[in-house]
């Protein structure tokens, strides 16, 4: 006990290309066979218990309609209450548990989630979220340990800041967890989301219930299954597929909740904010909410982009799972005088894309996640084919077998046509073609037209337009890249989130989030405290 452990500065998993002819290609084919025959039971866990209910909700691929990947246990307002205490119970001996020991076991479910969980995890996000192999390797096993690591290396990096001490006093800090629990809400798109949630304010002592979404339960309960056999202690982390509204009614409005983690829709977060703001006189403390919501992500080009570089920027940022990423490429301004050649190069290369099944690994993307989200992505389709404000150069969809959203582009002749300003979550890029006078409208407009402010990139080769680019278009994207797709950030290279309606931007993966998650105590020891109330400058002349 008496050592001065710290843990190491994490490296980035590498991403397996998943090129033909590697093993890992090959493992991961097999993984997907075995799951895609399958159709199982997930079960709610509490306390370390699994809980099959009556109520239950299939879980289908999102590429095909009829594979049934898993009938999945919902929790009631019983079992939600039940969470809370389970969570409150297991509470004072992990909050007392030294801190390399919660390290260690996270490390350890990192290790089983690149290693054991490796291929079982990457084909759940493929079946269950519709992503192609290359998008299930880069979220889960690799964004997902990233940020577990770097949340135990920064967890590590907090604890040790502490303030000085002067002669005859010892001061520290004490970085407590939360009073409480931490309600975390995690989103269908990204897994490694769906597991940091959770896991990062329990690396910082504190005990959770988690809502995952329905649409990414598949590979949410195999990362619970990693977190359960690498020791998570029962309790600390509490698994409930459930609706969210009950989760509002029976968890959010808990006097002992301490912390709400979210990504997801903005107007959820805002409701949510708006009911805890409404209970906040119920609660022992303040709870802290952390969210990480959407975005209506950007390219502005100038005269003197890299067309090549800006063409391929566009298609990744835009189309890339179906353009379902928060940080995903929606609206961009080009100048008239490279649009022709843009246009041309653009169209070209969208022809080339192939959509489908994910188990075909030529396509370079699937379906869009549910039918929902297919109804309202289309309908902005079929609007924009009868606008005057708009022309639809490329692009549609098929529902018949699989939520199939085609690569779709359309020109807005209006500037603040819709799909410039809301965000479609879907494979759906809108352009803008400014004019040599319009360059400081169109930067003002880029800049304070959306109410979010996630990502933008800019395409320039001109330092003194890049240098202008930059400091005008400061508050509008948390995550701002220099002739670069505006999606990709690397956890510990490009700590995430954006401001405005796009969050609270804490920074998933940095000490920015870490430290939401505690509640500091100073402690200050005298050893030679004063015996007399006087001061000297009472003493008489």
């Amino acid at each position: 006990m008496n050592c001065h452990f710290h843990a190491p500065m994490p490296d980035n998993v590498p991403a397996c290309s998943m090129a033909p002819g590697m093993k890992e290609r090959e493992e991961l084919k097999k993984e997907l066979a075995r799951q895609s025959a399958l159709t199982i039971e997930i079960p709610v866990i509490i306390n370390g218990k699994e809980i099959y209910t009556e109520k239950r909700v299939p879980v289908a691929a999102p590429h095909n309609h009829s594979m049934i990947l898993a009938q999945c246990s919902q929790a009631d307002e019983k079992l939600l209450k039940e969470s809370v205490e389970a969570a409150m119970a297991a509470k004072a001996k992990w909050e007392a548990l030294p801190r390399e020991h919660r390290f260690a076991i996270f490390e350890k479910a990192a290790g089983l989630i690149e290693g054991k969980y490796r291929y079982i995890i990457s084909a759940a996000v493929m079946l269950g979220q519709s992503k192609t192999a290359w998008e299930a390797e880069c979220d889960a096993p690799d964004e997902l340990c990233d940020l577990i690591r770097y949340g135990i290396h920064f967890a590590d990096n907090l604890y040790s800041q502490q303030p000085k001490c002067t002669p005859g006093v010892f001061n520290r800090v004490v970085y407590r967890p939360l009073e409480g629990f931490v309600c975390a809400v995690t989103p269908f798109n990204f897994a490694s989301i769906c597991g940091n949630l959770p896991a990062a304010p329990a690396i910082m002592g504190n005990v959770v219930v988690w809502k995952p979404a329905t649409t990414a339960v598949l590979a949410s309960y195999y990362i619970m299954k990693a977190f359960v056999e690498a020791g998570v202690p029962a309790g600390v982390i509490n698994f409930v597929p459930s609706r969210g509204s009950d989760i509002s009614k029976y968890v959010l409005s808990d006097y002992r909740m301490a912390g709400f983690h979210f990504t997801g829709s903005t107007e959820v977060f805002k409701d949510i904010w708006k009911n805890i703001g409404n209970n906040i006189s119920n609660y022992r403390s303040y709870p802290r909410l952390v969210g990480e919501t959407g975005g209506k992500d950007y390219i502005f080009a100038t005269e003197s982009a890299n067309i090549d570089a800006l063409v391929t920027a566009m298609i990744r940022g835009a189309y890339e799972y179906s353009g379902q990423k928060c940080s995903a490429l929606s609206r961009c301004y080009i100048p008239q005088r490279i649009w022709p050649e843009v246009k041309e190069k653009l169209l070209n290369e969208i022809a080339t894309i192939k959509v489908g099944d994910i188990a075909d690994f030529t396509n370079f993307f699937g379906a869009v996640i549910d039918k929902n989200a297919f109804e309202e992505i289309t309908s902005y389709i079929d609007a924009a084919k009868e606008s005057p404000d708009a022309d639809v150069l490329c692009g549609g969809y098929d529902g018949s077998k699989g939520w199939f959203v085609y690569p779709t582009l359309i020109q807005a002749r209006n500037v603040n046509y819709v799909t410039m300003i809301k965000e479609l979550f879907g494979p759906v890029l809108t352009v803008y073609v400014y004019g040599e006078d319009e360059y400081d409208t169109m930067v003002d407009h880029c800049a304070n037209s959306s109410a979010y402010a996630l990502t933008g990139a800019v395409f320039s080769e001109n330092r003194a337009q890049i240098t202008d680019l930059e400091e005008r278009l400061r508050h509008s994207a948390g995550n701002f890249c220099i002739n670069d797709k505006p999606t990709g950030a690397l956890c510990g290279q490009q700590p995430f989130g954006g401001a405005r309606g796009s969050g609270t931007n804490d920074k998933a993966g940095s000490i920015l989030n870490m430290i939401r998650w505690m509640s500091p105590q100073t402690v200050k020891e005298n050893f030679c405290p004063p015996e007399d109330y006087r001061y000297p400058y009472m003493d008489a002349e």
